[in-house]
């Protein structure tokens, strides 16, 4: 495999060379989570690659239980169930009830804790593009619970299967969310069968294409790639035998996997017996795809640069994805070392969670405040916000995940949304807020526009004059 980190234009130590501008405030706020009172933000783009290869302080210090270590798990609220059933009619029923709204009620602490991590991590970490990484590919391989069993379960998930892959291997990301619980789960991976499996033909139960059809449009190739509805048809089929139960977890099942050779993309998988094995090989291929590359450069132009990034950046990161296998840190660090996204104009308008969190960040709240609150408190000051921006929290509308484009953002009941939190909610979390004039520099930088300046400066109060930076078309921007 040739080292495109070596010979790529933009990928090598390049210090010096006038064509890649750097900017401490550009970095902070377009590839991290915003400029903060008390973090100093990155000096360099080495410095940024080295503290994204480094350790996972921000994980380390606010922890996210992975997905096999979660309580409750869905085999804890099955055992319960089968407890209740075995208690109907008895004198226990009443004490598996009142269990089981316990761990309904852990569940949702649960949700409320790991929302609260994110919010810390995002407010207090020194290497703020592994956030975003790790939010951008959560969001490209996006699941939504599909049952209040699972519901908290959706950030163990990325912090399994996602964050520590952000660096890594394309493909190592591509095999963990595809054989993880939650996106069998998600997609209905694990009620397909092969149609001509030992056990379809004994059951009126058939083929299910939808995480074939995503893996194509959505993980990989992307729409309007080279990929027929035979193509498709041929990856349902080999990914039969994926499944997932509560008891057991994730198995590969060869009993339900459709026998023999499927053809997906020209290329022949498998055979007559099947092989969790042929599915992995088949998601390398696919990793490795020219159009994957081409797909995956575009969506990362277009998440952190603009809603129509510049062809030249978009080719570079396809270039260098396709050169290295796929491998992340050389495309990180393209994208990192490219003039054109150090271009001053903030294009892109941040998501409803990114905004909250970089303010967090800015006003410098407590985030073992952030960690004490119930999870009522958190619907309150965030969740409820959350939801009339437009982005309620891991509930994204299709397998698509949230919409790029800054007008699906700024609508009339979204930015209703970002400047009625603005004006209320930071407040509510820290009782001494900051200067307004000290905070919009704080918030936008030196470079700050004087109109919001001069309205931060004429507030009638602190309240006012911080909810007037916040809701500022500057700060929404990145």
């Amino acid at each position: 495999m040739p080292d495109a980190r070596a010979k790529h234009a933009y990928s090598g130590t390049n210090k010096g060379d006038p064509r890649v501008p750097f900017d401490p405030i550009i970095a902070e706020i377009r590839f991290g989570m915003g400029l903060s009172p008390r973090i100093a933000p990155p000096v360099s783009q080495d410095a940024m690659l080295a503290r994204l290869r480094g350790p996972d302080d921000a994980a380390a210090r606010f922890v996210i239980p992975l997905w096999a270590d979660t309580y409750p798990s869905p085999r804890d609220y099955r055992d319960l169930a089968q407890v209740r059933r075995a208690a109907r009619g008895t004198d226990r029923e009443a004490e598996v009830l009142d269990q089981q709204r316990a761990m309904r009620a852990a569940g949702r602490d649960m949700r409320g804790a790991t929302f609260a991590a994110h919010l810390a991590r995002a407010a207090t970490t020194s290497d703020g593009m592994r956030e975003r990484l790790t939010r951008f590919w959560a969001d490209h391989f996006t699941v939504r619970a599909v049952t209040g069993v699972t519901r908290h379960l959706v950030s163990p998930y990325v912090e399994e299967a996602i964050r520590p892959h952000v660096m890594g291997r394309f493909s190592d990301i591509l095999r963990a969310v595809t054989t993880h619980p939650m996106m069998l789960v998600y997609l209905d991976q694990h009620l397909s069968m092969g149609p001509n499996s030992r056990t379809a033909l004994r059951r009126n139960r058939g083929l299910n294409e939808n995480l074939a059809r995503e893996l194509l449009e959505l993980h990989t190739l992307g729409v309007g790639a080279s990929y027929t509805q035979t193509d498709v048809r041929e990856l349902a089929e080999l990914l039969t035998g994926l499944s997932y139960s509560p008891k057991n977890g994730f198995a590969f099942l060869r009993n339900i996997a459709e026998p023999g050779p499927e053809v997906v993309l020209g290329k022949t998988y498998g055979g007559d017996v099947p092989r969790l094995d042929d599915i992995l090989t088949a998601l390398d291929d696919l990793a490795m795809h020219p159009d994957t590359a081409r797909h995956i450069g575009r969506k990362l132009a277009v998440h952190f640069v603009a809603d129509d990034p510049p062809v030249g950046l978009v080719d570079d990161l396809a270039a260098v994805f396709a050169e290295t296998g796929g491998d992340l840190d050389a495309v990180v660090a393209v994208l990192l070392r490219h003039p054109a996204a150090w271009d001053v104009t903030r294009a892109k308008v941040k998501p409803p969670f990114g905004f909250v969190a970089s303010a967090v960040r800015a006003l410098d709240i407590d985030v073992d405040a952030l960690a004490a609150m119930s999870f009522n408190e958190g619907r309150a000051a965030f969740g409820r916000h959350l939801a009339v921006m437009g982005q309620p929290w891991e509930e994204p509308v299709g397998p698509d995940g949230w919409p790029e484009d800054g007008p699906s953002w700024i609508t009339p009941q979204g930015m209703a949304g970002r400047i009625t939190w603005s004006m209320i909610i930071p407040q509510r979390l820290r009782d001494d807020l900051p200067d307004p004039r000290a905070f919009v520099v704080t918030a936008l930088g030196p470079e700050a526009d004087p109109a919001v300046v001069f309205a931060a400066g004429a507030a009638e109060d602190r309240a006012a004059g911080v909810g007037l930076v916040l809701a500022s078309a500057a700060f929404q921007r990145r």
